[in-house]
């Protein structure tokens, strides 16, 4: 059956084609929400949730972007959403004071010698508003006018905070490369 016809029979509460789309995207969904959330249970309730809404919002779905790519920004909708309420208080960012800096090189090297597991590692360590900018950019391949849309910001904002992230990232990565050498 093809996908158009899964998304179809789905609009008519076909349950038979909701499972089949679950199937095929419950996995790639619950990958996308344990990078944001670190814990197993709440990734599998995110995704639950995402299905859920993705679902009751079906006659919202447009066909001019790809089925997974709408269901994946439901999940990191939920994702953050849980995130922000764990937080007690939100910490405005002041914008005036921020600098918009152009990634020129347009370049994320790291050294031969540092795993893809020091990266997430080094990723998480990051601040929060870096690291949510980082992840969509650089792991979920959004660009800033879709991270500033998500993250309910401005391009601006979300070009500053991937440039602090990156320094940050780099700084991280760098003590731990010059920790590692022989």
């Amino acid at each position: 059956m093809f996908q158009t016809d899964i998304i179809e029979k789905c609009k008519q509460n076909d349950r038979k084609a909701q499972m089949q789309l679950y199937a095929q995207y419950c996995d790639g969904m619950y990958a996308v929400a344990s990078r944001f959330v670190k814990n197993p249970v709440e990734a599998e309730d995110i995704v639950q949730e995402a299905f859920i809404k993705a679902f009751a919002k079906l006659h919202q779905y447009k066909k001019d972007v790809a089925f997974g790519a709408w269901l994946k920004r439901i999940v990191i909708n939920k994702c953050i959403d849980l995130l922000k309420s764990k937080r007690a208080h939100l910490l405005p960012l002041d914008e005036v004071h921020l600098k918009a800096v152009d990634d020129v090189d347009g370049e994320w090297l790291v050294e031969d010698l540092i795993t893809i597991d020091q990266v997430k590692q080094a990723i998480s360590q990051l601040p929060e508003t870096n690291r949510y900018v980082v992840m969509l950019y650089l792991v979920e391949g959004y660009d800033h006018q879709e991270i500033a849309d998500i993250l309910g910001t401005t391009e601006s904002n979300s070009r500053t905070q991937l440039s602090r992230g990156k320094v940050k990232l780099q700084e991280l990565l760098k003590h731990r490369y010059n920790g590692e050498r022989p």
